[in-house]
């Protein structure tokens, strides 16, 4: 039998912590019901009580009650304001928006228990998740002194570990095998022996699981400040290539001397630069490993101002574009098997393995039902995650020309991308890296996100879209006496090139300008 923590420690883990307004709310509703003679018994479960606990933002609300759960879902709704639904065709669990009459203010599932909620609690998850508390307790100053906890949730959060209620319950429900090391990474937790096993042993049944359901677990874990992490515990237990199998191919296979992992390793270690990139602390990197990052170099990594509200963005799927840069940075060299050769100098070279990884990744991401912008953003970058650094000679900067023509051809990924050369070169080099080398490097970022602007603040990065039009495909055919087809469109990005780079500014320069490549013969500029 659990034998309960002492107060103390409830104490230590809750002292001051207060639920949410909406719990609040919630709590009022309930008494209300129970003073009107409708006796329901309502008890806050899981995430609620463990973030709360710990300190962190409270976004979703779980309640179990005794009655219908979709019946009390509506009530909730109507006299809190918000709509009810029932989840997944399911009549036994619900989900309510609670509005305060302008904005949605919380997420509150309700789901119907039958007999004791202790029995209810065992067949949750995780111990840190079967924690329970009467919902009417959760306004009450002392509200631990009536927290439930009977598998030892509590001392697992004292102690920062992830440790599975019963393997039964990751059976009936194989999500849980993910969600496990997507918690240890979420809060910095260790993943216990046990659990970790039993993870290992059903790995090659992820799959079982609706994809989509598969997709919003992977991307919750990277879109953790220590995805890194997560995805190494993915490696461990056997789930990273049971979801993404294609990155099976990667492991053990050797690159060129530059580089100082093997391509599966790589990538995983792009992933890591990048939670370093964004992580404004970054105190988490600093030990004696020698394959751990230096502070002292992402102090130089370049930064544009509302960084990070850009990459707070939503692609697809509800999920921002930091999650997406760091599914691409575990993604960008899926090909690099496909396409490796080995010349009889002995140089290894992956020809077009950008290319042929943009179509990869369409192709795993469709399979995750991933929607169509998330897909295409992600194969834009792999497509591109190159040409950053091909846009100058080595130790050179890019011409106003190339600029143009890497924020016309990147287009909406195109800042992304540069964070994703970034880490790539980071990764590649390892603790092999050298401080003139990347230096060179954020020089060439810095001023490729920093391009001059043109017409009156009019920035290269917006250029191709916002150039005011000097000349039209009418007036280059009256003018020279051509006829419409391929070669006009050709003439008029030549233009928007020059005019770009600040060669042209009128109409009459423009024309000269196609005056001039029409007689060197050319269809361009």
């Amino acid at each position: 039998m659990y034998e309960a923590p002492s107060i103390s420690l409830y104490t230590a883990l809750t002292h001051a912590m207060r639920f949410p307004p909406v719990v609040q709310r919630l709590a009022a509703f309930f008494t209300e019901r129970c003073s009107a003679g409708a006796s329901i018994d309502a008890y806050l479960v899981g995430g609620v009580i463990r973030d709360t606990i710990m300190g962190r933002a409270v976004y979703d609300i779980d309640i179990v009650v005794n009655r219908d759960a979709y019946a009390v879902g509506s009530e909730i709704a109507n006299a809190l304001g918000g709509n009810c639904v029932r989840l997944h065709y399911d009549w036994q669990i619900a989900r309510v928006a609670v509005s305060d009459g302008s904005a949605a203010t919380g997420i509150v599932d309700v789901a119907t228990y039958q007999g004791e909620l202790e029995q209810e609690l065992r067949r949750r998850d995780f111990t840190i998740n079967a924690l329970g508390l009467p919902i009417n307790a959760a306004v009450c100053d002392e509200w631990q002194d009536c927290l439930l906890d009977p598998c030892g949730g509590l001392c697992d959060l004292r102690d920062g570990v992830v440790r599975m209620v019963s393997a039964v319950a990751l059976d009936e429900d194989l999500l849980r095998l993910l969600r496990g090391a997507r918690l240890a990474a979420q809060f910095g937790f260790t993943l216990e022996s046990e659990t970790s096993n039993a993870i290992k042993e059903r790995a090659n049944r992820i799959n079982e699981v609706a994809q989509e359901r598969v997709r919003d677990e992977l991307m919750r874990l990277l879109g953790t400040l220590n995805a890194y992490e997560g995805v190494r515990l993915l490696d461990e237990v056997g789930l990273l290539c049971a979801v993404l199998p294609e990155l099976d191919d990667s492991r053990g296979v050797t690159q060129p001397k530059e580089h100082y992992w093997d391509v599966l390793n790589h990538q995983i270690e792009t992933v890591r630069w990048v939670d370093a990139m964004f992580d404004d602390e970054n105190d988490g990197y600093e030990s004696d490993d020698e394959n751990d990052i230096d502070p002292s170099l992402l102090s130089k990594v370049p930064r544009f101002t509302g960084m990070y509200e850009h990459f707070a963005g939503e692609v697809s799927d509800g999920f921002d574009r930091l999650a997406f840069l760091k599914l691409t940075a575990l993604l960008h060299d899926v090909a690099k098997p496909a396409t490796r050769t080995v010349e009889d100098s002995g140089r290894i070279r992956f020809l077009g393995h950008h290319s042929e990884g943009a179509e990869m990744v369409r192709s795993m991401l469709t399979r995750l039902r991933f929607g169509k912008r998330g897909v295409e953003h992600v194969a834009g970058m792999v497509q591109h995650h190159l040409r950053p650094r091909m846009l100058a000679a080595r130790g050179e900067l890019p011409t106003k020309r190339a600029l143009y023509r890497y924020y016309r051809d990147v287009g909406d990924v195109a800042l992304d991308t540069l964070y994703l050369n970034t880490a790539d070169y980071m990764a590649m080099r390892g603790p092999m890296i050298e401080q003139d080398d990347w230096d060179a490097h954020c020089r060439l970022i810095r001023h490729i996100l920093h391009a001059g602007s043109v017409d009156g603040g009019i920035t290269l990065r917006d250029s191709a879209k916002t150039l005011p039009k000097l000349v039209s495909g009418y007036d280059i055919m009256d003018k020279f006496t051509l006829e419409p087809g391929p070669r006009i469109g050709v003439l008029l990005e030549g233009v928007r090139e020059a005019q770009a780079s600040g060669e042209v500014s009128s109409k009459e320069q423009a024309l000269e300008l196609v005056r001039a490549s029409l007689e060197r013969g050319g269809n361009g500029a």
